[in-house]
């Protein structure tokens, strides 16, 4: 756990979805949403290239802020402050 400070490298929960393709990358994220609390960070982990359109729209609709997106070879690193 941490202290939710500016950097968004911290953050309260993790979630792999490493070899999950669409939709089940979102699905495992409305499950861990659901037991986090309000302004906690969630660092989600992907390995599918519909996360970085899956997981913008997931924010926007549901309220949540963004905080980063980054791409590397082939992983997709998301960290999402909870509204």
């Amino acid at each position: 756990m941490t202290d939710n400070t500016d950097d968004p490298h911290d953050f309260d929960a993790s979630l792999d979805t490493t070899g999950l393709y669409c939709p089940e990358p979102i699905m495992l994220m409305h499950n861990k949403v659901r037991d986090m609390s309000s302004g906690q960070i969630l660092k989600v982990i992907a390995t599918d290239p519909a996360t970085t359109r899956d997981v913008p729209k997931f924010c926007q609709f549901l309220g949540h802020q963004l905080l980063m997106q980054e791409a590397s070879e082939d992983c997709y690193l998301y960290f999402i402050r909870l509204a």
